[in-house]
């Protein structure tokens, strides 16, 4: 797996690159974060989340613990349809793991000032590099699945779905009920879609 994780990063700074021209008029600046508390829903794949798991455990324990009770809370309130800022996004409004952050905020952007009547507007063609690099990064873990961060976060933390993954098996049937209610997708499928 840490083959596989070591591959992320070029996915993530190929697109940056693509993407750099249309991002130069962004309207985005240091302390922003409305995509982070308004803006929709942080989808990872299971290896990002493994990427990012990793960099929590480097945290100080007692942030680990608050990290771990965030992400809880977090899916608490999206199991109840209730809007919830990102999990790891900090009072400060900065990123707990900015250099680990996983594509879908790497992806997001705005041409306009962001508030509550103004969403962020992207360019058609970082959409387009966009979906490509989110079909690289589903290959690239087509043993595993994608879906809300917290979520995904909830399956590495289950024992027997970590063993699982992390030997490479890949059984969809293991984790199908908590999948389907949670709007997990098998990465082998759609990246084929």
């Amino acid at each position: 797996m840490k083959e596989k994780v070591s591959q992320l990063q070029p996915i993530y700074d190929a697109f940056e690159a693509a993407a750099a021209p249309y991002k130069a008029d962004a309207a985005c600046t240091k302390g922003c974060a409305f995509c982070c508390t308004d803006a929709g829903s942080i989808h990872v794949t299971t290896l990002e989340g493994l990427a990012i798991r990793e960099r929590i455990e480097q945290l100080p324990r007692s942030r680990q613990v608050t990290v771990k009770k965030s992400l809880a809370a977090d899916m608490k309130r999206r199991e109840r349809s209730q809007s919830s800022a990102c999990p790891l996004l900090m009072k400060n409004r900065a990123c707990l793991i900015y250099d680990r952050r996983p594509f879908a905020c790497r992806r997001i952007y705005s041409l306009k000032t962001c508030g509550s009547n103004q969403h962020p507007v992207l360019a058609k063609q970082v959409m387009a590099l966009g979906d490509g690099a989110i079909r690289q990064l589903q290959l690239l873990d087509a043993t595993g699945y994608s879906g809300h961060l917290s979520y995904i976060f909830h399956m590495l933390a289950t024992p027997s779905f970590l063993n699982t993954y992390l030997a490479g098996d890949h059984r969809p049937e293991e984790i199908l009920q908590f999948g389907k209610s949670h709007g997990i997708g098998i990465n082998r499928i759609l990246a084929h879609s």
